[in-house]
């Protein structure tokens, strides 16, 4: 088992406030213990923060979330994750990974990711509206492409140990083709972490880190649920109860 990301709290833990069961991710129930990993990971934040490629001040803000986690000797820790990528140049990242494996060498992805990158420039130098419409449709096209086979690559594992792709999941819940960056968010990167080394998922929360985007409703520091449209197909699957969020009475 690896407790390698795995953050120890500052402080002794009550075990009153230890949840019997794990919240409901699309909830706006905050467990207490929660709320003190999220306080702790915020000011790791607060702290390295300067060190990323990343300014919260001039750039959208992103989502944050962290889970706290029975290791095998019985102590609690908490996991920290962001949704989507952010460039660090810190030595010392505790954020859980992506699911995606980007070791995985597929010739295709890195490709089309060098491809994408060079039409994009085509794009910038030529002035024929005809030409760049043209050049627009073939990245567009690539970057579908691309996107797919992330989606097959990027497998989840559920309580029962089962593995299941992007594809797979969104195909089998009935929910369509998933929508883009899919499985990038914070919540299924921290599951992922504690079903793949055994660390018992206790409590979750998610939290808005930055500037507010004129297009969403979103707090520094605020908590906000796990979002439906990308995250619930993904998270039922990785917690194998369908039913847990419906008989809540959080999700319709």
């Amino acid at each position: 088992m690896s407790n390698e990301l795995v953050n120890n709290f500052n402080s002794d833990i009550n075990n009153d406030n230890i949840p019997a069961d794990l919240n409901n991710p699309f909830g706006t129930n905050i467990p207490a213990l929660a709320q003190l990993a999220a306080q702790a990971f915020q000011e790791y934040i607060e702290n390295v923060s300067k060190d990323w490629d990343y300014n919260f001040e001039t750039q959208k803000g992103k989502m944050f979330g962290v889970l706290v986690v029975q290791k095998e000797d019985s102590n609690l820790g908490f996991l920290g994750a962001v949704s989507g990528s952010l460039a660090s140049g810190n030595l010392d990242n505790r954020m859980a990974p992506s699911v995606f494996n980007e070791n995985l060498n597929d010739p295709f992805i890195s490709n089309g990711l060098t491809k994408i990158k060079s039409l994009g420039l085509r794009i910038n130098k030529i002035e024929d509206q005809d030409e760049i419409n043209s050049l627009k449709e073939e990245r567009k096209a690539l970057s579908n492409q691309l996107q797919k086979r992330l989606f097959e690559e990027t497998r989840f594992l559920n309580t029962k140990g089962e593995q299941q792709n992007v594809l797979q999941i969104f195909e089998q819940g009935q929910y369509g083709y998933p929508p883009a960056a899919a499985g990038e968010c914070a919540a299924p990167k921290l599951l992922q972490y504690a079903l793949s080394y055994q660390l018992k998922p206790i409590a979750i929360a998610e939290f808005w880190w930055g500037t507010t985007p004129k297009s969403l409703e979103r707090k520094h520091k605020a908590y906000y649920p796990a979002c439906k449209e990308k995250c619930r197909p993904i998270l039922e699957f990785m917690l194998d109860d369908v039913e847990l969020f419906n008989n809540r009475g959080i999700i319709t």
